[in-house]
């Protein structure tokens, strides 16, 4: 296992080739076995402390990797390193970025800083970890730079992006992207900060490491780089769930769901949520607290592509078909178990987690040696409560009626989802979109230019998360590019105006006017669409007073039961009315308002321009219509 018998066979930077000569080791992982071992140290212990000696702190412990009959178990010893910094991410090259400079935060070159993490890794034992970029099949030849002792973070990576076997990697293997980790900076350079720098060129994406929290690297890191080689070629990973919807007659649709965090891309992929009787609670009245129920026999089934990224690479389209085609960009999926509190939540990952396949990596849950680590019992932080992210990697593979992840997919329904708070005409507020909006291209694409995070988002820690619309931007990934913000805008324009046959629809969960409905109308939509093949008539549309919302259903029947109007068309509630409805569109078209102008730059397309100024003079949709029809609506 330890060997440098394949070092030759990569092509690197001179500086970063002499700096892994003189470490003390390389080890490779020639299996997947092989890797999740040294995880637990080289004593393959059932309980591995992760430490550095920092100077003037002694030997810091990061983290602790517990040995658990379903895999490895590890907890971060402050709460801060349970979860991603949103702030974490710094640009260390002079290439155009619209994101915070190195030089500019810290006040001196990323080349000074880079040396000396090049030096650290030469004093050493150092895992070298080839992968994909993107996936197995589609992927970018990528590496990792990894201090032994954090193995975890190695094996999380391959997790995520699919182990390569060093048996595999072929002479004059030249990276696309390199992550090197480097924990101790976090202290000595950082303040305990999780720090992530990006150095771009045109043919190499470095992403530098300073901490072990996975998140913002091995992860969004990745995604990071995707969206980097994208703009080099003329492509985007979009920020989405996907899936193909098997209707009980067996004909198959593909949805896409994008959103800011908290907008609903997991829950695309799950069944419908039912009551002990197995109704459907479609809305709950937030004033007079009525319930409304539906019956639904046998629902669509679940075949999921991909969870969090997927990528539309240029090589995969089909310009005929005049639809989008996606690939998962991902192999493992690091899915969060907050909602996992008791057993019996979700048998579907409990089946997975507690019998794997082949043993999983679970983080900041409460691990016991040799014992079998349980999703719903989760690490208790310093305030006495169950740590709000607990996480595993699960890859593909495991998950049931997966689609390969070989062949594209070609998406006929694009949606977006928003956390919608509650709304009536007492207290009104943006609440007010109805179940399923219909638009056309050029409102799809200012809904991801804004992106709106909404109401109460839980995937965000942000003191002003409960008060309502945050522009998360581009896309919703643009927390995660490290370019510039107009560029990405003009390709997710580019790719929504060629791809006309692909349906964009809006849809709102937690509320729709007074009703409290959870992600119920993204269920209902999915089953609504897939028995349609996903079209929609003219006939059963009524245009929204809110030109922003394009088109309302005005009629709604699933398995031969209607879906009451006042959830499609939310101003015809009693306690919503058009005027609360009214006043609702006016918070969101005012927000839109404010973050749209940034856009308007010499660089944005003419196209875009002149969609934003619709916006922002209060053009009716007709005028949207006239730039991007919508021929998919017969």
């Amino acid at each position: 296992m330890y060997t440098d018998n394949y070092f030759n066979r990569f092509e690197l930077a001179p500086e970063v080739a002499e700096a892994l000569k003189k470490c003390k080791c390389i080890a490779y992982a020639e299996t997947k076995e092989e890797l999740q071992e040294m995880a637990y140290g080289p004593t393959h212990t059932s309980r591995y402390d992760v430490v550095y000696p920092i100077e003037g702190l002694g030997t810091v412990k990061e983290a602790e990797v517990v040995r658990c009959k379903n895999g490895c178990v590890v907890n971060f010893m402050e709460d801060y390193m349970r979860r991603r910094d949103p702030n974490s991410m710094a640009i260390g090259d002079e290439l155009p970025t619209d994101k915070p400079r190195f030089e500019d935060v810290y006040g001196y070159k990323f080349s000074k800083l880079r040396q000396e993490t090049m030096d650290w890794l030469a004093t050493q034992q150092i895992i070298l970890l080839p992968f994909k970029a993107g996936g197995k099949y589609y992927g970018y030849d990528s590496l990792m730079i990894c201090p032994m002792n954090a193995a975890f973070f190695a094996l999380s990576l391959a997790n995520m992006q699919g182990f390569e076997s060093i048996f595999d990697v072929k002479p004059g293997f030249t990276p696309r992207g390199i992550i090197y980790v480097a924990p101790p900076f976090r202290h000595t350079h950082f303040s305990g900060k999780q720090v992530v720098v990006h150095q771009r060129s045109e043919k190499l994406h470095e992403v530098f490491s300073y901490n072990l929290y996975p998140g913002p690297s091995a992860k969004k890191g990745v995604f990071s780089m995707l969206l980097d080689i994208g703009e080099h070629e003329g492509w985007v990973c979009c920020h989405t769930s996907a899936a193909m919807v098997e209707t009980p007659y067996e004909n198959e649709i593909v949805f896409m769901h994008e959103g800011a965090s908290g907008g609903g891309k997991s829950e695309m992929l799950e069944d419908f949520h039912r009551e002990d009787d197995d109704r459907l609670l479609i809305g709950t009245h937030t004033v007079t607290g009525e319930k409304y129920y539906m019956t639904l026999g046998e629902s669509c089934k679940i075949h999921p592509i991909a969870d969090d990224m997927a990528c539309a690479l240029k090589s995969i389209q089909d310009p005929t078909s005049g639809k989008l085609r996606i690939l998962d960009a991902e192999n493992g999926w690091f899915l969060r178990m907050d909602g996992m509190n008791a057993y019996g939540n979700n048998p579907l990952y409990e089946r997975i987690c507690i019998h794997p396949s082949e043993p999983l990596e679970f983080f900041n849950m409460d691990g016991v040696p040799n014992a079998t680590c349980l999703i719903w019992e989760h690490v208790i932080e310093s305030n006495g409560k169950p740590c709000s992210n607990p996480r595993v990697i699960i890859p593909r593979g495991m998950i049931e009626n997966i689609v390969p992840g070989n062949k594209p997919q070609e998406v006929n329904v694009r949606s977006f989802g928003v956390r919608m708070p509650p709304s009536t005409a007492a207290n009104p507020n943006y609440g007010v979109m109805g179940l399923v909006q219909f638009v056309p291209a050029s409102i799809a694409w200012l809904w991801r230019l804004i992106a709106p995070r909404g109401f109460k988002n839980p995937s965000i820690a942000d003191s002003n998360a409960g008060s309502g619309l945050k522009a998360e931007g581009v896309g919703s990934y643009w927390p995660f590019a490290t370019g510039m913000k107009v560029t990405q805008a003009n390709m997710l324009l580019h790719q929504l105006m060629d791809t006309p046959e692909t349906l964009n629809i809006l849809i709102p969960n937690q509320h729709i006017g007074a009703y409290n409905v959870g992600f119920m109308g993204e269920w209902l939509i999915r089953e609504y669409l897939a028995r349609r093949s996903g079209t929609v008539r003219m006939k059963h549309l009524a245009k929204s007073r809110c030109p922003l919302f394009g088109y309302s259903l005005d009629e709604m029947k699933i398995d031969g039961q209607y879906v009451r109007q006042t959830f499609l068309r939310p101003e015809l509630q009693s306690k919503l009315g058009f005027e609360g409805f009214d006043a609702g569109t006016k918070i969101l078209t005012d927000f839109f308002k404010e973050q749209l102008p940034q856009f308007l730059t010499d660089d944005l397309d003419p196209v875009g321009r002149q969609i934003i100024e619709l916006c922002l003079n209060d053009a009716p949709l007709e005028d949207y219509l006239a730039i991007t029809p919508m021929h998919n609506i017969k």
